[in-house]
């Protein structure tokens, strides 16, 4: 590993400013630095952005899908690489941390095929006779200059969901990624200097928030796309202005197990479902639902699961959980519980905290609706289960919620399943696996407080592009 990470200024990589010491959340030791940018940079990056826009739009599309393409196959041959600055930057243990990698190549390599399939159409206007010889094409044209601003969690594959959108659809594009997690982004901007896209297209700058806030409400962005944590992220949208505005925010989600469920067979993703990755994704299984005939192997089973996932380094094989982030969300966790215990919760298993940032996988049972472990998102390895006799009961307390991003139903009853599908007030429906379950391609996002348009490389792009259309008499 590099000893300074450079930041990446309109293609150029720079090395001045305000220092930003990069720590490894397992042993709060600096393990590198990058740089702050300074709202001066982030003015020369949107100029070079809007000088470059024609350009980046006009750039053929196999040009572009072989930008994308490079992307991903320098990632596969740095994988080993990526996947240990994403260790030492998250405290993801390593399995984890390669899942990630390999998530992003195919982020990356899904923006190449994308980018060969912006498709317009063609449409007859004589419905009314005022349209009688007189038809029309529609197009989608880059909608500009796109902000994006990446969380912690995932600070490859999320900032691939921003980075490989905007350059199919021809896009500008300046991302600010996490500061706790500038990495992985800055050694992905190693990879798009090596393509042929105009010097402007990309910039990736770490920021403090106030130089940050520029990307929200400077107009000459026509976009900005967030993740992470929803108090930010609607506060941005307030201050946002005219552009376009997608949020992908937080979740507690949900999962119901039902009395067809295989337990023998998915008992495995639950235990990873709820505890994986120190529960620090905002599709982590918060709240489960089990039907009462499967309640006690259920709780007997995370129970042994939740014991046997090995806590230690990260960066040593084996491992399968490791620490937090930082303190203050280890503490915010521990204070949850507590209150919870407090106010009639009881631990079936973890509830304290390990050494420097960790927190031991934990388990929950006689918990409410009011109770912070439910009603908010944990964004830690805590999950709370509850009992229920009535499916659409468990469908209900599901939608009991502010969040509404993904849920999983264990079923193999497809009544179940096509009632869960209509009405579950969520994004996404997963279908005997947990709510942690991503394809990079399908459409991700949630309603209520979850967020607000889609992500995966097709939908973004989506919104990354306006639909234009052209009007020709045929009588002129």
């Amino acid at each position: 590993m590099q000893s300074t990470y450079p930041i990446f200024l309109a293609g150029e990589f720079v090395t001045f400013g305000q220092e930003l010491p990069v720590v490894n959340p397992y042993n709060n030791e600096t393990w590198t630095k990058t740089y702050l940018a300074s709202k001066e940079h982030v003015e020369q990056v949107i100029q070079k952005g809007l000088a470059v826009q024609r350009a980046l739009a006009e750039l053929p599309t196999h040009a572009r899908a072989e930008a994308l393409l490079h992307i991903a196959n320098r990632i596969k041959e740095r994988q080993e690489e990526f996947a240990r600055a994403l260790t030492m930057e998250t405290a993801k243990p390593l399995f984890y941390a390669r899942a990630e990698v390999e998530r992003a190549i195919q982020t990356f390599t899904d923006g190449a095929e994308e980018a060969k399939r912006i498709y317009g159409e063609w449409m007859a206007l004589d419905r009314h006779p005022s349209g009688e010889r007189h038809e029309a094409i529609v197009r989608r044209f880059p909608v500009g200059l796109v902000a994006a601003i990446a969380p912690f969690n995932f600070p490859l594959n999320l900032v691939a969901h921003k980075l490989a959108p905007a350059i199919a659809a021809g896009c500008p594009i300046v991302l600010k990624p996490a500061s706790k997690t500038p990495i992985s982004a800055l050694l992905l901007a190693e990879l798009i200097a090596e393509t042929k896209l105009p010097k402007g297209a990309v910039s990736i700058l770490p920021m403090d928030r106030e130089t940050g806030d520029m990307l929200v409400t400077d107009e000459r962005f026509k976009l900005l796309t967030f993740t992470g944590s929803p108090s930010v992220g609607w506060g941005m949208k307030a201050r946002a202005g005219k552009k376009k505005v997608v949020l992908e925010l937080g979740g507690n989600a949900g999962l119901i197990v039902t009395p067809s469920a295989n337990l023998d067979k998915h008992l495995k993703k639950i235990v990873a479902g709820s505890f994986g990755q120190s529960g620090q994704s905002c599709i982590h299984t918060q709240r489960i639902f089990v039907h009462q005939s499967k309640r006690d192997e259920l709780l007997s089973g995370l129970v042994k699961g939740a014991a046997e996932l090995k806590y230690g380094d990260p960066l040593e094989e084996g491992v399968m959980f490791s620490s937090m982030i930082d303190y203050a969300n280890a503490e915010r966790i521990d204070a949850w519980v507590k209150e919870a215990v407090a106010d009639g919760a009881k631990v079936l298993y973890g509830g304290q905290r390990i050494a420097n940032t960790g927190y031991l996988p934990t388990i929950l049972t006689n918990t409410t609706r009011e109770m912070k472990v439910c009603g908010k998102e944990a964004f830690a390895p805590v999950v709370v289960v509850e009992d229920y006799t009535d499916f659409p009961d468990a469908i209900q307390r599901i939608n009991d919620s502010d969040f509404g991003l993904q849920c999983g139903v264990f079923t193999n009853d497809m009544r179940e399943v096509m009632y869960a599908y209509e009405n579950l007030e969520v994004g996404g429906v997963i279908i005997n696996n947990v709510s942690n379950f991503r394809a990079d391609n399908m459409p991700y996002g949630g309603v209520k407080d979850s967020g607000l348009g889609r992500e995966g490389v097709r939908y973004a792009m989506e919104d990354m592009t306006e639909r234009r259309v052209l009007v020709i008499n045929k009588d002129a």
